[in-house]
């Protein structure tokens, strides 16, 4: 139990440090999972253990931070997490990411020339034993488009606050130059940047691979106040964004069980029936995409609403039975 307290005080200590606008009492209270009270007296401990915790005025309250940092031996990392840092960037390289995975590889070089031998030589063993029995299962899918060109002027936008110009080799005008207001990026099996051609036009996802020519422009361009990039991602099922709509599905008491632990939504809600079926609902654009991914449950579910996505489904259906009903054409030796 003690060390457990000290290994709570120590990961406070780690986020003081980490945050450059400092933190409340009540946000080192929901970091350290604890009481205000409680995050008083850690605070206070705090202070006796660093002498440069500093309370910063942000009325109507103050905000608390260590900016000169911690010292590395309370800093170096361990073999579970460099494992997992190791594993997410093969786990990137093996999706096609190759920029991010990239920069992952990089990280982790710099975090391990920075400790001292000793410290090395002691999380070896761990760290090796841990990277030989880890692997990423491969799964089929799109491969997704990283450039790093690409990725880097986007990024560069979005940092800087700038538009961007580029030529899109999609839509109705393919290789059309676009000028547009960059939001951000969704990466998923195929990358998107977020962005309005315009002030006061609707976001939409620019499929990077169809991306080139790309440069940041001068003039100021900023996204919307309020607009929450996750929050724009989460109203779709995919990626994919068209109208919004209410759905309601029924999964089989045969696949229940699967439902109750698959995520259709972010903000669904599951009702149990009295047959043993489970009811999702959830409210969310991207039906065609939807559509896919309801054909891989064959028939343990019903779409009880909206009629448009039970449509799309069933061209889906008829589209699949007409391709594969008949005897397979024959081949050339």
């Amino acid at each position: 139990m003690r060390h457990d307290k000290a290994r709570v005080l120590l990961e406070l200590a780690r986020s003081l440090a980490g945050s450059a606008e400092g933190m409340t009492l009540d946000e080192m209270a929901q970091a350290a999972g604890v009481d205000r009270r409680t995050a008083e007296r850690m605070r206070d401990r705090l202070q006796d253990l660093f002498p440069q915790l500093e309370a910063v005025a942000d009325p109507p309250t103050k905000r608390f931070r260590i900016p000169a940092g911690l010292d590395g031996f309370m800093q170096a990392p361990t073999a579970d997490e460099l494992a997992a840092l190791a594993s997410a960037a093969s786990e990137l390289a093996a999706a096609g990411a190759v920029v991010r995975s990239a920069q992952l590889r990089a990280l982790e070089t710099k975090m391990l020339s920075a400790l001292r031998a000793p410290a090395r030589r002691r999380i070896a063993p761990d760290l090796e034993a841990l990277l030989q029995a880890e692997a990423i299962a491969v799964q089929a899918g799109p491969r997704p488009f990283e450039d790093e060109i690409v990725l880097g002027a986007i990024r560069e936008a979005l940092k800087a606050g700038v538009a961007l110009r580029f030529s899109y080799g999609g839509g109705s005008s393919p290789g059309r130059a676009r000028e547009v207001i960059p939001y951000g990026l969704l990466f998923a099996r195929s990358n998107y940047l977020v962005a309005a051609e315009g002030e006061g036009a609707p976001p939409r996802n620019w499929r990077l691979d169809r991306i080139s020519d790309i440069h940041a422009l001068g003039r100021a361009a900023h996204r919307p106040d309020g607009f929450s990039l996750q929050a724009y991602a989460d109203q779709s099922f995919g990626i994919y964004q068209d109208d919004t709509e209410d759905v309601v599905l029924r999964l089989s008491p045969h696949a229940a069980a699967s439902a109750r632990k698959w995520r259709f939504q972010v903000g669904q809600r599951l009702q149990e029936e009295p047959d043993g079926s489970v009811t999702v609902s959830f409210r969310a654009s991207g039906m065609r995409e939807l559509a896919w991914h309801l054909f891989t449950w064959g028939g343990d579910v019903e779409i009880v609403q909206p009629e448009r996505l039970r449509q799309l489904l069933v061209a889906q259906l008829e589209t699949a039975l007409t391709a594969h009903a008949g005897a397979p054409r024959a081949t050339d030796d």
